[in-house]
């Protein structure tokens, strides 16, 4: 799949088979993460891969809306040292960037994902052993989707504003 076809179609899954993904593809998966760019090539990140079934439902329990977690094949944790006031913000741009890239590289191997904040710190922390000077606020799910469908669905109509609505050219 060309990258342009994997962003136009890609689609968040948040239900998936039961079935497991290879380790050659989970490891292309945190590739593409690990080939982000990073602000300063600081790559101030590191993966946590995650397979085990009861691990990923303890999982579910980290945020509000992290329930897909349970029913997914694996999840990987983006792990960064703890934010400390004044730092920049920037992390966040390299994770994103590291999220869209693992999102990418799965879709594009017919894995579907989506992403969950953490809002359980020490939960998150207690489950994964990260140190107590890092921080984990994103996981992403990934899995075959349960329903084929996801990997063809159409995108919803309405779902994106239209480039004229975004786009100014030199001023607002």
């Amino acid at each position: 799949m060309d990258t342009r076809a994997a962003l136009l179609t890609q689609r968040v899954v948040r239900e998936f088979t039961d079935d497991a993904l290879p380790t050659d593809v989970l490891t292309t998966i945190l590739d593409a993460g690990r080939h982000a760019g990073s602000s300063k090539n600081l790559q101030r990140w590191a993966f946590i891969a995650i397979t085990d079934r009861g691990v990923l439902r303890r999982l579910a329990a980290v945020g509000d809306y992290a329930g897909h977690l349970a029913g997914a094949a694996a999840a990987v944790a983006l792990v960064t040292p703890t934010p400390g006031p004044g730092d920049p913000l920037s992390i966040m741009w390299d994770l994103g960037r590291c999220a869209q890239n693992m999102t990418l590289a799965a879709w594009a191997a017919g894995i579907g994902s989506v992403p969950a904040t953490v809002y359980g710190q020490p939960l998150c922390r207690d489950i994964l052993g990260y140190p107590d000077d890092h921080w984990c606020e994103y996981l992403l799910s990934f899995g075959y989707p349960a329903d084929a469908a996801d990997l063809t669905r159409p995108p919803r109509a309405g779902g994106r504003r239209t480039l004229e609505d975004l786009v100014h050219y030199e001023r607002w």
